[in-house]
C-alpha cells in the first residue's frame, strides 16, 4: 500500500497557491494586520484631535461671548459716568475724546484677533508628524 503525501494548509484551513511556500504568505498576512493597525492608530488620534478642537473652541466660544458682555456693559457705564460728571462744563469734547478712545481700543483688538488667527496651531498637527514618521519608516527615506 503506497501512502499518499500529506497536503500542506495554511492556519486557516485553505492550500497555500502552488510555487510560493506558506511562510510569504503568511508574512504578508502579518504586514497588512500591522499596516492595518498603524492606519486605526492614526484614525484614532484624528479623532482624538477633532474631540480636542471642538472642547477648545467651544470653551472659547463661551468665554468670549461672556467676556464680551461684562466688557460692553462696563464700557457703557463708565462712559456714561464720565459724561454725568462734565455734563455742565465740556459735555462735547468729553464725548468726542470717548468716541476716539474707543475707536483706538476697537482697532487695537481687530489687530490682535489678527495675530491670534495667524498664530494658532495646524489643526491635525500630531496625526501629520506621525504619518509622516511612518512613512519614512516603511519607505526607508
Amino acid at each position: 500500500m503506497q501512502r499518499s503525501k500529506p497536503q500542506r494548509m495554511d492556519r486557516d484551513g485553505s492550500k497555500p497557491p502552488q510555487g510560493y511556500p506558506p511562510r510569504v504568505f503568511d508574512s504578508l498576512r502579518q504586514l497588512l494586520g500591522t499596516l492595518a493597525g498603524i492606519a486605526q492608530t492614526r484614525i484614532e488620534l484624528l479623532g482624538t484631535e477633532v474631540e480636542e478642537q471642538v472642547a477648545r473652541l467651544s470653551a472659547m466660544l463661551l468665554w468670549a461671548i461672556v467676556s464680551l458682555f461684562l466688557a460692553f456693559t462696563t464700557v457703557v457705564l463708565i462712559a456714561v459716568a464720565i459724561l454725568v460728571a462734565f455734563w455742565d462744563t465740556n459735555r462735547i469734547l468729553v464725548a468726542v475724546l470717548l468716541a476716539a478712545g474707543f475707536a483706538a481700543l476697537a482697532l487695537f483688538s481687530c489687530v490682535r484677533v489678527r495675530t491670534l488667527a495667524r498664530g494658532r496651531p495646524h489643526l491635525f498637527q500630531a496625526t501629520l508628524e506621525e504619518l509622516a514618521k511612518d512613512r519614512d519608516r516603511l519607505g526607508g527615506r
